[in-house]
């Protein structure tokens, strides 16, 4: 009997996880220390959309699929978070929002685009069998393909979802995702975990996870013998910078990987699963099925992260991508419009925004706010001036720091960075100081006017948000605030990032401020009108 029609082309449960990427020069060993690097834009650390189902599902929704995801979060900001790009992707979510916390990961990307990964299982790891037959039944009954992994999700909660989807005559899809010994006993017994592989129709093992489950030999032995213990109609290997093999029910497809620059692997294996959960859909033969998820996989290889955040310049690298492959014309559904609500948005920024600037004040550097101060008094105490300077956002923070300085004991002027080489570096006598505020710390004009300033024996204090930046090297004083996300969709327009640069020069003026010992009367004098004015003179 047919289940047409069905809601859902694909739904799955499983890991969804906020990714919190650092960025490595290298991935450490036992004992081992070492540093982080800065991307093109200066940012050392991104927090990402991610998690192993999630991840399949938002490639298989790239590709057309009607996709649906259930589970169990928390209420709480990394819970927000992921249901926001949910929804921005178009994936309809049916989640339980009563767990503990919603579950993130470190990941650590090294330049070649290794990474190693700690995950945290949150309230995934508390999703039980009986939450699944009680609250979301109806959403595996209703989806034509259904997906679980062994990563976080209890055996016993996997394996009630194939059973259920079984039941249904849906297709079932297991990610095995974990090594044996990382799955059992963490994750469940070893009944389970066999019981589990026995309810899946295709499977997808890393390679790691083969180990104790087959013997030792080439994917091609080894995705054989793997059907032939669990009954599985199709094992799919994704072999790296080898491509990928499928093979169903005695037929085998080698697949070479797309040529693609490699930023970042976390997900690649997630990402060709999205991909072979559309080619299913679509009716693809073995061979293209690869290529499509091959294609997947590298298209995910480019970006840091593995969730596809926009999903039309996800699908156009996918089928050039597919195409350079030898991949055969794809007729796929449209996609819906790309939205995040207004609301969601809004959200999403005031969560983010607080937590960048509690990041920023605990990244301030004391010793460089007061070794900034110093050069300040030094530089009056000679009988020079200050002056803060900036170029386009950073313009306006150096208008406010110069105010702020000036209410509070310390005389500034605001000087027009892009005017500095066109003669407003008379503004300035040798000796005076100029706080230079910059986020990149590389942006052109400004170092062309710092080059003139230095030439006329002024002293710089950067601001920036890169410390091995040229700003940075050229100045006497570095404040550095870190690399910060702005907190929006786009992470272009300078928001939290704005707010980080002026904490740091609030902080500034408040060393000042302590350290010449003014007062309330001092601030009367100096600001006499207004609200402020009345109360710091007592009226």
């Amino acid at each position: 009997m047919s289940r047409e029609p069905l809601r859902y082309d694909v739904a799955g449960t499983g890991s969804m996880v906020v990714d919190e990427i650092h960025l490595a020069k290298r991935i450490l060993a036992r004992e081992e220390k070492g540093l982080l690097r800065a991307d093109a834009q200066g940012r050392v650390v991104q927090t990402l959309v991610g998690g192993v189902t999630l991840n399949h599902l938002g490639w298989a929704r790239v590709l057309g699929l009607r996709t649906a995801i259930f589970g169990k979060q928390a209420d709480d900001a990394n819970g927000r978070l992921l249901r926001a790009g949910m929804e921005r992707l178009g994936i309809e979510h049916h989640i339980d929002r009563s767990g503990s916390a919603s579950s993130f990961a470190q990941v650590y990307v090294d330049p070649d685009g290794a990474r190693a990964i700690y995950m945290a299982r949150g309230a995934t790891g508390e999703l039980t069998p009986e939450e699944i037959s009680e609250q979301h039944r109806a959403v595996i009954e209703h989806a034509a393909i259904v997906t679980t992994e062994v990563s976080q999700v209890p055996l016993a909660t996997a394996r009630r979802v194939l059973e259920l989807a079984r039941a249904a005559g849906a297709t079932t899809v297991l990610d095995l995702d974990v090594p044996l010994g990382d799955a059992v006993p963490a994750l469940g017994s070893e009944a389970d975990l066999y019981a589990l592989l026995s309810l899946a129709d295709v499977l997808k093992p890393s390679l790691a996870a083969l180990d104790g489950l087959v013997a030792p030999g080439s994917a091609r032995a080894r995705a054989r013998e793997l059907s032939e213990k669990t009954g599985a109609k199709l094992v799919a290997l994704t072999l790296g910078a080898a491509g990928s093999l499928l093979f169903r029910e005695g037929e085998v497809a080698i697949s070479p990987a797309a040529s693609v620059a490699v930023v970042d692997t976390t997900g690649a294996g997630d990402a060709f699963l999205g991909g072979l959960l559309a080619g299913l859909k679509y009716g693809l033969d073995l061979e293209t099925l690869a290529r499509l998820g091959n294609a997947c996989g590298a298209a995910c290889c480019e970006q840091i992260g593995a969730f596809p955040e926009r999903a039309s310049s996800a699908r156009a690298r996918v089928l050039e991508l597919y195409a350079a492959l030898g991949g055969s014309e794809l007729h796929l559904a449209p996609l819906a419009p790309e939205r995040e609500s207004a609301a969601r948005a809004v959200e999403r920024f005031l969560e983010i925004a607080p937590r960048e600037l509690a990041r920023a004040a605990a990244r301030v550097d004391r010793k460089a706010v007061s070794a900034a101060a110093e050069l300040v008094l030094a530089t009056e105490a000679a009988g020079g001036r200050v002056h803060v300077t900036g170029i386009g956002k950073p313009e306006h923070i150096a208008r406010y720091a110069a105010s702020l300085l000036s209410s509070t004991g310390t005389p500034a002027a605001f000087l027009h960075g892009t005017e500095v080489t066109h003669g407003s570096v008379g503004q300035l006598r040798p000796g005076d100081l100029v706080i230079a505020i910059s986020n990149s710390g590389t942006t052109e004009e400004l170092l062309s006017a710092v080059e003139a300033l230095r030439r006329f024996g002024a002293k710089l204090v950067a601001v920036t948000g890169r410390s091995d930046s040229p700003l940075a090297r050229a100045a006497d004083a570095v404040l550095d605030v870190g690399a910060v996300e702005e907190g929006d969709s786009l992470g272009l327009a300078p928001r939290a990032s704005v707010l980080a640069k002026t904490l740091i020069l609030a902080a500034l003026s408040v060393e000042l401020q302590e350290s010449k010992g003014f007062t309330r009367e001092d601030y009367a004098a100096r600001h006499p009108a207004g609200e402020l004015g009345k109360k710091s003179s007592g009226r």
